[in-house]
């Protein structure tokens, strides 16, 4: 596969990854931060570090409201519920293998 394809081919698995954590918004992102280590803020925050990586300039609000399909806000409002004490102590305890984003954690 040349690069360009597969270049193609990755962002559209991005995009499509996008679009199945904007449908599943019963997924918390503490829950899924507690699992894989990463959630939708780190998708937000890889955005950014890659378009600076670039040169370019995208704020914070531009990068969630990609990932979230509505501006951050709206969203937490809508469905985002508070971590319960078991979830933070699970997100303290997997700090370690949480993604890293360079400038961005």
């Amino acid at each position: 596969m040349d690069d360009k394809t597969l270049i193609e081919v990755q962002a559209a698995a991005f995009r499509g990854l996008v679009k199945h954590l904007q449908k599943r918004t019963d997924a918390q992102n503490i829950d899924i931060m507690n699992t894989a280590g990463f959630c939708r803020n780190c998708l937000s925050k890889w955005l950014i570090a890659e378009a600076e990586e670039r040169g370019q300039t995208l704020s914070a609000d531009d990068a969630r409201e990609m990932v979230y399909g509505m501006p951050y806000d709206e969203y937490k409002a809508k469905y985002q519920e508070k971590a319960s004490d078991e979830q933070m102590a699970k997100f303290e305890e997997t700090k370690p293998l949480h993604a890293d984003i360079s400038g961005h954690n």
